[in-house]
């Protein structure tokens, strides 16, 4: 057997674990408790013990071992990290998503598989996560790097408390219940089979007694104050065999343990971490995640990455460090001042210099967030640069630099955090805008161009992203910065602050955020959406005569209203309600078989009064086979093909047809109808588009409207 390198950054989930307070009372039985910890063990004012939580997730393990092709005769539970954002509730559901994120080699000792997982709730809100390493003893020497050291330096005194517990013999028959089936834990002739004399104490039943012990000490009857649990399994433990967990207090809300063998002495758990504390406060929190800004050395990027990092966010923070007009050789300062600020607040924060007007520039802030944290979660794209003329003074250099900094960068550098977002499953991307893009700015044509384009990129990606978790937004921000310190008077400028925006901004990137693809205006505490509409217009002639200049005049008022317009999601969006209404037949079609008031009598009925609607002038060198599949008491498959100016329709299906449509018959005739309108056919998904979307956008060209 060989590990699975393919396996690595791979996307592992969601996988949804239901469970209720039998559950939670069989945890808390698998790791001792009893009478003495009646709350974790009746239902009655019930509490969760934390590492109940990776008991209720061991199913990812198995996922990091398959995915990984262990070789289970030699699997061992290396080390756990347990990361709580929330409290457990006492029942609910676990959703899981994960990856297996690198492999280190050991040589004939073996190799170590690290997996990570965020798990939430099912409303979606956070609640821990999970940093699991599997020492894989038959699967080393496969010429990899071996893993960084992790030290931990414990006081040189002798512990403040010790715990002894006892657990049974027959422990782990209880505590595998609660998931952890492997047969190493049960079946002795397994057990022997794979170098034990009898089966083994599992490592996490052994982990949930220190936890008990130490919470015991600390945080006595509030499991929610439990922020962090980490350690290191080092020797297996005989069931039956009596424990003690040694206990160091460092500062306040930290503590070091280990558990020892209390019969021999060896050391059964190192490198213990405990960290506890208040609850935290019902805020937007971002601990985990990494976010990189752009042109965060000052203003909008300064602020954003402050408060990214004191909700618990590490930050790598861009800047170039160059003038506001793009001039200049770039500085380190900048960056370095907003990271020297993160870090004496007790943040995580790393500078990057490179300019994100060059793909090399992009691929190298991103790296600097992957080579340091290992992932990229959050990306704001606000990096930015003016070169104000009139279009008469905006030479090719003007134009040119400020695209490549606001369109250009914000390309350069999400492309590559997309990639990193995508295989993690998830991720917050923000593009930065302007009123004078979307609105118009006398002397900037080349930044409203550049800031218009940002839109057009989010509306792409939100789709590209939706499947992976990855929400896109754009926000026109209204504050305060170096490239309009000298342009607005004083006293509106206070007003401007930067911090006012910051809001709007975080909570899109926040795993709270419901939407991806909008406009936001923010500014001096008045926050808005904008979005780009479209009427419902006015269809002139009869789709065979080209309409004149004096019919539009004639129709301007129409074209100009805006009453009963809407937004649309995507092109086929746009395109969709037209498509199908071309299909409706027409009061001069031939032989249409309508019924009374226009509608059609039936779904045939509609596939007969097509041709009557088909355009041939228009379908010169087209050449394509629509299926129509409509399900349901009167529907049935029709066939539409187009081909060198002519239109065929008939009864049957399709082997090999370019465009798919499928909808039930009975929705079908009521589209037909008008008693429901194609979007609403669209947005509750009783329409199904398969195959080429781009061609049935034909549909509305080859049958006039």
């Amino acid at each position: 057997m060989a590990l699975n390198m393919d396996a690595l950054g791979k996307p592992i989930g969601p996988i949804t674990r239901h469970y209720d307070w039998k559950d939670v009372v069989l945890y808390a039985l698998g790791v001792g408790a009893g009478f003495d910890d009646l709350d974790y063990a009746y239902e009655k004012n019930l509490k969760v013990i934390p590492t109940f939580s990776i008991a209720m997730i061991f199913d990812f393990l198995g996922q990091v071992a398959a995915a990984s092709n262990i070789n289970l005769a030699g699997v061992l539970h290396g080390e756990q990290e347990l990361i709580f954002h929330r409290p457990i509730p006492a029942s609910g559901s676990f959703v899981t998503t994960g990856k297996v994120s690198h492999y280190y080699d050991k040589g004939p000792k073996g190799a170590l598989v690290i997996g990570e997982s965020e798990t939430c709730d099912a409303d979606g809100k956070r609640l821990f996560t999970n940093i699991i390493t599997v020492f894989a003893r038959l699967d080393g020497n496969f010429g990899g790097e071996d893993a960084p050291k992790k030290e931990v330096i414990f006081p040189q005194r002798d512990p403040d408390m010790v715990v002894a517990a006892s657990p049974s013999p027959d422990q782990p028959l209880i505590y595998r219940l609660s998931g952890d089936i492997f047969q190493l834990h049960a079946d002795p002739e397994f057990a022997r089979m794979v170098g034990f004399e009898k089966p083994i104490m599992h490592g996490l039943c052994t982990y949930g007694y220190a936890c008990r012990a130490l919470m015991a000490h600390f945080v006595p009857g509030e499991p929610e104050k439990v922020r962090r649990l980490a350690c290191r399994f080092s020797r297996t433990l005989y069931p039956g065999e009596p424990i003690k967990t040694l206990i160091w207090k460092m500062s306040d809300g930290t503590a070091l343990w280990r558990v020892v063998n209390a019969a021999s002495g060896e050391m059964v758990i190192d490198n213990g971490i405990f960290e506890y504390g208040p609850a935290p406060k019902d805020e937007i929190r971002f601990d985990g995640r990494v976010a990189v800004i752009t042109g965060a050395g000052g203003g909008l990027g300064r602020v954003y990455a402050l408060e990214l990092a004191r909700r618990g966010a590490r930050v790598v923070v861009n800047d170039f460090g160059g003038a506001r007009d793009g001039d200049g050789a770039g500085s380190a300062s900048p960056a370095d001042n907003v990271v020297n600020e993160i870090k004496k607040l007790g943040g995580e924060a790393i500078a990057n210099y490179d300019s994100v007007a060059t793909p090399e520039g992009g691929e190298n802030i991103i790296g600097t967030a992957l080579d340091r944290f290992g992932r990229v979660d959050i990306l704001i794209n606000n990096a930015g640069v003016l070169r104000d003329k009139g279009i008469g003074k905006m030479d090719p250099e003007s134009w040119k630099i400020v695209l490549d900094v606001h369109l250009n960068g914000a390309y350069h550098v999400t492309r590559p955090a997309f990639r990193a977002m995508r295989e993690n499953g998830y991720g917050r991307i923000i593009m930065t805008t302007s009123a004078a893009g979307l609105y118009g700015n006398f002397g900037q044509t080349n930044y409203s161009a550049a800031k218009m384009g940002l839109v057009g990129l989010m509306n792409t990606l939100k789709l590209e992203g939706g499947k992976y978790n990855i929400k896109v937004n754009t926000v026109a921000p209204i504050a305060a910065s170096r490239l309009t310190a000298d342009i607005l008077p004083p006293d509106l400028l206070e007003k401007m602050k930067p911090e006012f925006v910051s809001p709007l901004v975080l909570y899109l990137c926040s795993e709270q955020c419901p939407v991806s693809g909008r406009i936001y205006n923010a500014g001096m505490g008045c926050y808005n959406r904008a979005a780009v509409m479209t009427s419902p217009g006015i269809v002139i002639g009869d789709g065979k005569t080209v309409p004149t200049l004096e019919d539009v005049a004639a129709g301007w008022e129409k074209i100009l209203s805006l009453e009963g317009a809407r937004e649309h999601d995507n092109l086929n969006d746009l395109v969709l309600g037209d498509m199908m209404a071309a299909l409706s037949p027409k009061p001069d079609a031939p032989a249409t078989e309508a019924a009374a008031g226009g509608a059609p009598a039936s779904v045939a009925a509609v596939f007969k009064g097509m041709p009557g609607a088909f355009r041939p002038d228009a379908a010169k060198g087209v050449d394509v086979v629509f299926q129509f599949s409509l399900s349901g008491d009167g529907g049935g498959d029709w066939v539409v093909t187009v081909r060198d100016s002519t239109c065929n329709i008939e009864a049957g299906v399709h082997q090999k047809p370019n465009t798919t449509i499928k909808m039930a018959g009975a929705d079908f005739l009521a589209m037909m109808s008008g008693a429901m309108t194609a979007m609403k056919a669209y947005t509750s998904g009783k329409i199904k588009i398969e195959g080429d979307l781009m061609k049935s956008q034909l549909i509305e060209k080859l049958f006039k409207i």
